[in-house]
This record gives structure tokens, sequence and C-alpha cells, in this order.
């Protein structure tokens, strides 16, 4: 009797969970540089391979979706609907998440003298920009506090702002300076082989392979087979590639873990108690959000849509190795090669949606991310004695759901997008060094989210339009 294999997404959360491991016991004995010179390299090896395929994935999987599709009225309809749901799950999100941080208020759970002193370098750094005060709370300083006021000030302007910070803090500011239509500019490249080099141009590569798509179902069937029979053979070679890699995807996972885990590390495991023992209640809110949304909200869409077809167990280990992969890469764009895969043949989604709605969820779903930003705001601002008008959370909502449609499916690229909500509602960009420390891992957490609400998206169009 033949042995039954482990599956894949078990051998990877194994890989994950023992990298962690070997990470924290490299750390204890100062093994750390040797983590990070001999093992880390693999995981980014990983990630770069993951990425190889991504983005020729994308264009030929969206060229072969959209030409066998084959009706541009069909065509035109789902990717109406495909936007229209991402649109709402993505506003689903953000109201959730400003729900949980308003009724839990992590932010407030700090001391007292700690949010006073925060406010004060608020204040300090609203006079300093010209911005003006949230609201009219009103820290009083007597005599005593003079002095306490000058170290403050003097702290906050000689502040030294980390390379990886400034250079976000720059894109936030070129983004948010540019014009309301300037995402419709930066969606159509002048150069496609330009885009096709810079995972970060996904929307470039979609807009192009969708024109691509339809002017080849425009232009008579003798001049366009050879041309879709091309496309579509890319197209297998490039799924028999994924195959290959998640085979070795275990121990890639292992490499990647502990590599993450040194760098926070270094060597002492104590780090990572204290770095998580500051922004444990921003942490369990954000872990909170980000699981209601995968595993409850999610299915109760699908059911309520779907009918009573919809198996809870079914969907959820269909997709467990795209969650399981988004979880250690931290990108969406990373996963969607296994994403496309998963939904396919575990879900029985006909693969003419999945090439359309996948690759577009990847680009322009970001549930996980959104609801961190407005999770993320609210947490700051209470940090630091402001309470936020419904004026000012229902900003964060409109700009947190615009700036989520084209962000970088890559790891960090939220951070981003947190500075420009930051700025909408006049707070300091800056603030995003507070909550760095456990991005990564609640990175991690978003990603999964994001993959899940693609496969939630794919699996409606398929079971709302009829392929045939």
């Amino acid at each position: 009797m033949k042995k039954k294999k482990l599956a894949l997404h078990w051998q990877i959360v194994i890989g994950l969970v023992l990298g962690i491991i070997w990470a924290l016991l490299s750390s204890k004995f100062g093994w750390s540089q040797f983590t990070l010179n001999w093992i880390d390299p693999f995981g980014q090896i990983f990630i770069n391979l993951l990425k190889l395929i991504a983005v020729p994935l994308v264009l030929f999987s969206i060229i072969g979706g959209v030409t066998g599709i084959g009706d541009p009225e069909k065509l035109g309809r789902m990717g109406f609907k495909t936007l229209g749901l991402y649109l709402s799950t993505t506003i689903i999100a953000i109201t959730l998440g400003l729900g949980l941080v308003n009724f839990i208020k992590p932010g407030k759970l700090i001391s007292e003298d700690s949010i006073t002193e925060n406010r004060i370098i608020y204040e300090l750094w609203a006079k300093s920009t010209g911005n003006k005060i949230v609201d009219d709370i009103c820290i009083s300083c007597d005599e005593n506090k003079k002095e306490f006021v000058a170290q403050i000030a003097e702290r906050n302007g000689s502040t030294v702002v980390s390379s990886d910070v400034a250079d976000k803090m720059m894109m936030a500011s070129a983004t948010k300076e540019a014009g309301p239509l300037q995402f419709l500019v930066d969606m159509v490249p002048s150069n496609i082989f330009v885009s096709l080099n810079d995972n970060g141009l996904m929307l470039q590569v979609i807009f192009f392979a969708l024109f691509f798509g339809i002017s080849l179902l425009l232009i008579p069937k003798h001049s366009s087979y050879d041309v879709i029979k091309l496309v579509n053979g890319f197209n297998d070679v490039f799924i028999k590639m994924v195959d290959i890699i998640m085979k070795a995807a275990p121990y890639f996972v292992f490499a990647l873990m502990a590599g993450i885990v040194s760098k926070m590390a270094g060597d002492s495991p104590a780090r990572v108690i204290e770095i998580f023992k500051g922004l444990s209640w921003y942490f369990v809110v954000v872990a909170l959000g980000l699981v209601l949304m995968a595993f409850v909200v999610y299915p109760l869409i699908l059911r309520i849509i779907t009918g009573k077809s919809f198996s809870y167990q079914k969907f959820f280990s269909g997709i467990s190795e795209a969650q399981a992969l988004a979880f250690s890469t931290s990108s969406s764009a990373a996963t969607l090669p296994v994403t496309m895969e998963c939904v396919e043949e575990n879900l029985g989604v006909d693969k003419r949606v999945t090439s359309f709605v996948l690759p577009i969820g990847a680009t322009v779903n970001m549930d996980g991310t959104s609801m961190y930003q407005a999770i993320a705001v609210i947490f700051l601002a209470h940090m630091h004695g402001i309470d936020l008008t419904i004026a000012a959370q229902v900003t964060i909502v409109l700009t947190a759901t615009l700036a989520s449609i084209g962000s970088a499916a890559i790891p960090g690229a939220g951070l981003v997008m947190l500075m420009i909500v930051l700025q909408t509602v006049g707070l300091d960009p800056a603030w995003i060094a507070i909550i760095l420390p456990v991005d990564r891992l609640l990175d991690m957490l978003r990603t999964v989210v994001n993959v899940t609400g693609d496969a939630t998206v794919s699996t409606i169009i398929a079971r709302t339009e009829k392929m045939d």
C-alpha cells in the first residue's frame, strides 16, 4: 500500500515553523550572521523565482482569458462585476477595521504620560509644518512642565529618520501631490517592455494584456488563431514552472522565515519579545480584524451569493496552499501563480475566469492592506491624544479605498499607502516608524486576506456567469 504524502500546504507550514525555531535558536547561540549569510539567500531566491513568473503569467493568462471568453459583451459585464465586487469587499474590510479599533481603542491602552508626551510632539510637528491641529484638545503645561516640553521639542527636532522610512515618505509625498486622475495616467504604459521589467507596474501590464486580448477578438479568426495558440502555449509553460518551484517550497519557506526572524532578533531573542510588548494590543486588533475578514466575512458573502452549494471546508482546503504561500512571501503577485492553480484545480473555477479575475485582483484588491491602514491611523491618532471625527474617518475610508487601487502587490507597499492616508487627515506620516517593527508579520497576514479575497471573488464570478 502506497504511503499517503503529506499535503503541500502542511509541508509549507512545517517549514515556516521550523524556520522561526531555527532563527530563535541561532539568535540565542550567536549564529544569526551565519543564518543571514548562508540560509536567508535561499529565501530571497524563492521570492525572485515567483516574481520571475508573475509578470509573464499575468500577461499571457489575461490575454488567454479574454480571448477564451470570446464575447466582448460578456467580457465587459464580467469586468464591471469583478471591479464592483473587489470595491465592495474593500469597503467592508475598512469599515470592519474602523469598528474594531474604535471599540477596543488599543492606542489608549498605553500610559497617560506617554499619550501626553506624544501629543506635545504632534503639536510641535503640526506647528513646524503648518499643519492644522486635528482637534481642539489642548494640553496645558504648567511651570513645572516647561523643561519637559523643551526636552521633547529638542528631541523632536533632532529625530533621525531611517533611510527606509525616508524613502517611503518621498514616495507617499509624490503620490499625494499628483492629480486626481494620475492613477489613470499611470495605468497606461508608454513602453510595455519597461512595464514588464517592474513588478510594481503590474497595472500597466494588465492594461496592455486587456487591450491586446480585446484587439485579438476584433480581428478575423484566421489572423488571431496562431497568436492565441502561442499565448496559450506560453501560459501552459509558466504553469509548469510554478509546479516545479512549488516542489521545493517548504525548504525555501524555511530559509525565508529563518532570515526574516533573524533580522528582527539579531543575537538577542528577547528583542522580538520587546518589540511585541509595546505594540501588542495594536497587533491583536489588526490580526483579529484580518482573521474575521478571511474566515468569517468572505465565507458569509460566498454563502449569501452562491447559496447552500458553498462548502466552508472545501473552499479553505482548496486554497490552503495559496494562503500558506501568501503568509510566507507577503506578496500577492508572487503568490498569484499558485492562487490560480488552487482556484482552478481545487475549486473547479473555469480557467477563463481565473485568467481574467485573479490577476486583476492581485493588483486592485487589497482588502487586508486597506483594513490595516484604517486600524493603524486610528491607533496612531489615539496614541497621540487625538480623537478623529466621523468626517475624518469617512475620509479614511475613501482614501484607503482609492489608495488600494494599483498598490504594488509586493511586501511593504501598504506602508506607503498608509503614509498617504495619514497625510490626508493631517497626521504625521513619519509615525509609520512606530508600527514598523511588527509590520512584516502583519504584512504576512494582510497578504493572506488579499489572496483569500481574490479567490472569493473569482468563485462568485464563476458561479454567477455562464461561460459556455
